[in-house]
């Protein structure tokens, strides 16, 4: 039986104007840290301006740079745990 033993809340927050978007990914983590992580997106001049995909874009790089980031953090607490110095961690 799989049990759930903690939740992770995401926040997002954007900031536009007609030729940017600018994204901002939080999470709070249950050893009390916080993790921000920040993604962009450029509408080209030539282009429809439709916000919703400025905020898919500059959203999903603020979510990756937030992946990478737990990544670094999963990957230090590792080797403070095991005294050694372990592979990197990889998406």
């Amino acid at each position: 039986m799989m049990k759930t033993a903690v939740g992770w809340h995401v926040e997002m927050e954007f900031k536009e104007d007609d030729q940017h978007t600018r994204a901002v990914a939080m999470v709070r983590l249950p050893d009390g840290s916080e993790i921000r992580a920040h993604g962009r997106a450029t509408r080209h001049h030539t282009d429809a301006n439709q916000p919703r995909v400025g905020e898919e874009i500059a959203g999903a790089r603020a979510l990756n740079e937030l992946a990478m980031q737990l990544l670094s953090k999963a990957h230090t607490e590792i080797d403070e745990a095991s005294g050694r110095t372990s592979q990197p961690i990889h998406l």
